[in-house]
Parts: C-alpha cells; structure tokens; sequence
C-alpha cells in the first residue's frame, strides 16, 4: 500500500478546492475532516446504508468508498451546497421540514441527495416507483419512509420537468 500523498484539484459545492491527501483516502473523510463539511456522515463504511451520499458530477455516490483518486477534477456536491446563495432552502429541504422526516436526522443528509438527485433527474413526474428505486440503498432506522415519499412528491411540486 502506497503510503505517497498526492494533490488533488475538485470543485466542491461550485468552490475549486485542493487538497493532499493519501489517493486511497476516501472522498467521506476529505469532505469531512479536510474541508471540514460535516454535514456528510458516516455510516456504515460499505456503500449499504446511504448516510454518506453526495453528487459527483451531478450523480449521487456513497463517499465512504469512493478513493480521493477516483474524483480528481470531479464537481462533489455535499449537503451544505443544497441552499441558495441567499441562504433559500432547496424545495427538498423545505419539504423534508415541512413533513417533519427527520426523527434522529442521522441518515437524512444521505436521505436527501439521493432525493434531489432524483428530481434532478425525473423532474415533477416522479412516481412512487421511481422514488422506491432511487431511495432503496438508504436506510433509515427511524423507519421514516412514509414522509420521506410525502416529501419527495411535494418537493416534485416544486420543480420543473
């Protein structure tokens, strides 16, 4: 194992960042530990359970196995990237409070980019299937998956086709 740090170039939530760091590093804890972002979190450490999911180039992955090496040059979009610049909520994080989904809020980070990475992707004609397909690798031990749904098709609502 290559104990040799390397410099990597991202962009993280629309900020060119570098950082050095070992390439077998995974992208979780460079987000949390050197870029300090920790609204990211970890769960399981095997891609399983989804609290760790963040966009990499538009496209939700679990960071906790993802190597630094793997996203050099990558756009990573975490959970502090959702907002506005006026500091405006996404309509997924309006719709999350708005349905009271979170109960311990462990998971709902994860939770959450894996929803907008859904309506980015399907738009406002999302289904109760394609939201059981993209939410399927999150789990939420809360059990609670009935507002989570509520609160995707609201946030649908909100945005376009």
């Amino acid at each position: 194992m290559s104990t040799k740090l390397m410099t990597v170039e991202l962009e993280v939530n629309g900020e060119k960042r570098s950082v050095e760091a070992l390439a077998t590093t995974p992208l979780l804890w460079v987000i949390r530990e050197e870029l300090e972002l920790t609204g990211t979190k970890f769960g399981c450490g095997r891609a399983q359970c989804g609290a760790c999911t963040v966009h990499v180039d538009g496209v939700p992955q679990r960071s906790c196995v993802t190597p630094l090496s793997a996203v050099a040059g990558a756009k990573i979009r975490t959970i502090e990237g959702l907002a506005s610049d006026d500091g405006a909520l996404h309509p997924v994080q309006e719709a999350w409070v708005q349905h009271n989904v979170p109960q311990c809020g462990y998971c709902q980070s994860g939770q959450i980019m894996s929803a907008v990475a859904l309506l980015e992707a399907v738009g406002s004609k999302v289904t109760d299937e394609d939201i059981d397909a993209a939410m399927a690798g999150n789990i939420c031990r809360c059990g609670t998956y009935p507002r989570i749904r509520a609160a995707i098709h609201t946030a649908a609502k909100k945005v376009e086709s």
